[in-house]
């Protein structure tokens, strides 16, 4: 049993989608003999970051370039079943901050989703387990060639956003939201 496994096994959610995505993910997780590679080209295990300012009153969100979509920095762990560690490595890549560290080892959040055709690879899927993360002094990011755009949105300007956002971007926002003003 790896550490993915058991951190899964420990992870509670109020959230009913996140509920079932974590029966699928701990079956891929057991039918699989590499999970964490993009060989295993039915789907494979991805890391990302739900990542925060030093005063955690914002949070990073990119464009991705390839999927047009307004996301966390995240990407593939490449056969690395550290996950924690490819979220860290992943979000220092694509944002170019490179002092990142986690808030906690827990899992934040977690979501399969489905990822089109391309001409390189076929439509899979990625069962996406989400760290919440935190820069330690600079909140200065570099665009990467992955992002049309980077931005930091203030938690206190959540509501009047005038982006669309993935059920599970939105979701995060919110969970941590509740977790931080829980009267809110």
């Amino acid at each position: 049993m790896n550490e993915l496994h058991i951190k899964l096994q420990n992870y509670s959610s109020t959230y009913p989608e996140e509920i079932v995505t974590k029966t699928k993910m701990l079956e891929f997780l057991n039918e699989y003999e590499n999970p964490f590679s993009r060989d295993l080209q039915i789907g494979h295990f991805t890391a990302s970051a739900f990542l925060l300012n030093n005063d955690k009153t914002k949070f990073l969100l990119m464009h991705h370039k390839k999927l047009d979509k307004c996301l966390q920095p995240g990407g593939h762990c490449d056969g690395d079943s550290n996950i924690l560690n490819v979220a860290v490595k992943e979000a220092m890549e694509e944002s170019g901050i490179n002092e990142i560290k986690p808030i906690n080892k827990e899992i934040f959040d977690i979501d399969t989703h489905y990822i089109p055709q391309t001409h390189k690879e076929p439509a899979h899927y990625h069962y996406d387990v989400r760290f919440l993360l935190k820069t330690v002094n600079n909140d200065y990011f570099i665009k990467n060639n992955e992002s049309n755009e980077l931005k930091w949105f203030n938690f206190s300007d959540y509501s009047k956003l005038d982006i669309e956002l993935e059920c599970s971007v939105t979701r995060m926002i919110e969970k941590f939201i509740k977790i931080n003003h829980p009267a809110c």
